[in-house]
């Protein structure tokens, strides 16, 4: 509940930020390239549960029209951008990745993210399967790449 909390908090101060920069009229540059940037800036961090997607899943379309690769530095996330670039740091053992957000979700109550195989390889948490971790968006990709 308190993980939950702190995510509805930050996104009501994400969306005030953004409202105030409208009004303000900050956002009179370019509306596709000053988007990503505008939203990297307000929403900087979430600290939440994570968990990975299981190798069966390998090779299915992911909700941005790619195939799911277990091997790739990949991620769900309910609402970044596909392209969107996220730090995913385990505060547990210090380790971190960059991962590219291709798909939507995760669907289950109390999740911030699902990482792919790899990512969770990386960051230590393959056996514990769900971990406490920190995400921070780096950069919200090319207009290209974003296809939601």
């Amino acid at each position: 509940m308190e993980i939950r909390t702190k995510l509805h908090a930050r996104a009501r101060i994400g969306a005030a930020a953004l409202l105030l920069a409208a009004a303000t009229g900050a956002w009179a540059q370019s509306p596709a390239a000053s988007v990503s940037s505008r939203l990297a800036d307000t929403v900087h961090a979430l600290e939440g549960r994570t968990s990975y997607y299981a190798h069966q899943l390998a090779g299915q379309l992911t909700a941005s029209g790619e195939r799911f690769d277990p091997e790739a530095m990949t991620m769900a996330h309910k609402t970044l951008p596909f392209g969107a670039l996220v730090r995913v740091v385990n505060p547990a053992n210090h380790r971190s990745v960059v991962v590219r957000v291709n798909d939507r979700g995760p669907w289950t109550a109390g999740r911030i993210g699902d990482l792919s195989v790899a990512a969770a390889r990386e960051l230590g948490i393959l056996r514990k399967g769900i971990a406490r971790v920190r995400m921070e968006v780096l950069g919200l990709g090319s207009a290209a790449q974003v296809r939601d």
